[in-house]
C-alpha cells in the first residue's frame, strides 16, 4: 500500500490493441472473440459479424459488438498511478493488451465502463450486484499480477466489499 500519483500520465504512453499474435485480430477482437456467448462470424481482416456477449458489470446482453467497450479492470490511468509510470513503454503495451490474464480485460456495456471510467472500487462499483464480488477478485488479480500498488481509500473498500463475498480465491500467474 502506497500513495498514488497521475504525474506524467497520457494514455498515449500505453499502446492500445496491438496484433500480438499477427493473426489480424487485435487485442480488442481476440477480446470480443474469447468472451463471446455465441461466437460472432469472423471475415475478412478479422471483421466480426453476429455473436452475443453478457456485460457483466451490468449483467445486459449484448447482440452489437460495436456496443461493447473492452474495459481495463484497472484501468491505465489507475495502472500508471499504482506503478506503470516506471514502466518501459513495452510493458505499458504488454498491460495495455494482456490476453494472457483471462480477467484484465474484459467486454462491458458501454455505459457502466464509461461511468467507471478511471475510478478505483472505493469510487465505483459495477451497477449488477452479482458482479461485485467478481469485479473485486478481477481487481485484485489485475493489481497483484502487475505488481501495482494501491491506496489506503481503494484497500479499505476492497477489505469492506471483499469481506461479503463468500468463497472467493485470488489466484494470478505474474506477469511476464
Amino acid at each position: 500500500m502506497a500513495r498514488e500519483s497521475r504525474i506524467g500520465y497520457e494514455r498515449d504512453k500505453f499502446r492500445l490493441w496491438t496484433d500480438a499474435d499477427h493473426d489480424g485480430c487485435d487485442t480488442r477482437k481476440e477480446v470480443l472473440l474469447a468472451e463471446a456467448v455465441k461466437k460472432p462470424r469472423q471475415g475478412k481482416s478479422c471483421r466480426l459479424t453476429g455473436g452475443t456477449w453478457r456485460s457483466y458489470y451490468d449483467d445486459r446482453t449484448v447482440t452489437d459488438a460495436r456496443k461493447l467497450d473492452i474495459d481495463h479492470v484497472v484501468p491505465l490511468a489507475e495502472a500508471w498511478d499504482s506503478g506503470a509510470s516506471k514502466w518501459t513503454a513495452q510493458r505499458r503495451e504488454q498491460y495495455a493488451n494482456d490476453l494472457d490474464a483471462d480477467r484484465s480485460l474484459v467486454a462491458v456495456s458501454l455505459g457502466p465502463n464509461r461511468t467507471k471510467g478511471v475510478k478505483d472500487p472505493a469510487e465505483w462499483m459495477p451497477p449488477a450486484k452479482d458482479a461485485t464480488c467478481a469485479y473485486v477478485t478481477d481487481w485484485l488479480t489485475t493489481k497483484l499480477r502487475w505488481k501495482l500498488i494501491v491506496d489506503s481509500a481503494e484497500a479499505r473498500a476492497l477489505r469492506t466489499i471483499a469481506a461479503g463475498c463468500l468463497d472467493v480465491t485470488v489466484t494470478f500467474t505474474p506477469a511476464p
